[in-house]
């Protein structure tokens, strides 16, 4: 009797699952995540525990044409996927991508850094060559993903980002997920107004957020104030140094220049107002500041705080200062991974549309 007890075929239905998560648990999934900007095209291999385990950094090259780009991509990922077929099994490919993106088409609808990919298919290129699933997702909805699975969100199921770099982007995360709006466009935070009637901005509004909060901002505001003859160490430095840029007015404002700072000044209120208006939309526990800029946090972010409050009662209700140990509370905060969240981000994409089609499989981690 005991030797037909322990037979395969008087194993317990419960006892089969068990052993069968054991087994799937020795045997590595994993995802390749790929952030395509307009300068870098970089790929990385994650497994379903978040760990990284190759990084690929290309030229994107956009001025040889989309086809080219695409060759230099897909050949790229075959590459990873070699390397690790006899390692691990393939969820899927996640690919962010600056820009506008049709979710229901897979359809990138515009995108400034990628010229000539206008109305182009690209998820349903990209799957047909490599013979993968593919997740499209713009980029910064990929790095708002990203934080919130490995990041500074962890261990919340809503968060919104906002992506300071060459422009201002953005993610809304709800109930662990890509919050997409309708067309898949929602997450545009730097087109928020921020200066009514303000500067100017691409989008054909003025006054946004993007336009006193990013990269190119702070240099267009230090060219404005070395106009007005308000610093010579800037008016110096934007003469000699033929890459003029935001970390340049940073090391000016960190050495004590009265208009630097003030020019970073004006990002903190900005962003103070922006995140502010989110609070008192969305009442979320998490507000999230990442990019390039975030590295001059401690330039902008004073402001940033002393204008939150003023601009947000919620927040002034339950900023961390104003709420008891163990209550809930508003948390805005830098980003935890850098520029590697969006590839995090675009990797843990296709780990989710598994887990949607496979429920009781656990072939990712668990949204926390």
């Amino acid at each position: 009797m005991a030797e037909q007890e322990s037979s395969p075929a008087a194993i317990s239905k419960t006892g089969f699952l068990a052993m069968a998560a054991r087994n799937h648990r020795n045997f590595m999934s994993y995802s390749i995540g790929v952030d395509l900007g307009g300068t870098n095209l970089r790929i990385a291999a994650v497994d379903d525990r978040g760990t990284l385990l190759e990084k690929v950094t290309l030229g994107t090259e956009t001025q040889r044409g989309r086809e080219f780009v695409i060759s230099e991509m897909t050949t790229a990922i075959r590459s990873v996927i070699a390397k690790y077929k006899d390692k691990g099994d393939l969820i899927g490919i996640g690919i962010g991508v600056p820009g506008f993106i049709d979710m229901d088409t897979g359809t990138v609808l515009d995108s400034p850094n990628l010229p000539g990919w206008a109305d182009y298919p690209v998820h349903q290129d990209i799957e047909h060559r490599l013979g993968a699933k593919v997740v499209l997702e713009n980029d910064a909805n990929a790095a708002a993903m990203g934080e919130k699975w490995l990041g500074a969100g962890r261990d919340v199921n809503e968060l919104v980002m906002f992506t300071l770099g060459t422009g201002v982007g953005g993610g809304i995360i709800l109930g662990g997920r890509v919050w997409h709006g309708m067309k898949g466009m929602a997450g545009e935070l730097g087109h928020s107004m921020v200066v009514p009637d303000g500067h100017p901005c691409g989008c054909g509004s003025h006054g946004c957020l993007e336009q006193y909060a990013s990269a190119t901002a702070i240099v267009r505001m230090a060219k404005e104030a070395v106009a007005k003859g308000m610093s010579d160490p800037m008016a110096r430095a934007s003469r000699n140094d033929v890459e003029f840029s935001s970390k340049v007015v940073y090391q000016l404002a960190i050495q004590g220049d009265k208009a630097a700072q003030e020019i970073f000044a004006t990002v903190g209120r900005c962003l103070g107002i922006a995140v502010g208006n989110f609070v008192n939309a969305l009442n979320f526990p998490m507000y999230v500041i990442g990019g390039g800029v975030v590295s001059a946090w401690d330039a902008f972010s004073p402001a940033m705080f002393a204008e939150l409050p003023v601009r947000s009662f919620i927040y002034r209700v339950t900023m961390p200062d104003a709420v008891k140990p163990g209550d809930k509370r508003t948390i805005v905060t830098r980003s935890l991974l850098g520029s590697d969240a969006g590839l995090f981000g675009a990797a843990r994409l296709p780990m989710l549309v598994a887990n949607d089609k496979n429920p009781g499989v656990p072939t990712a981690a668990p949204i926390r």
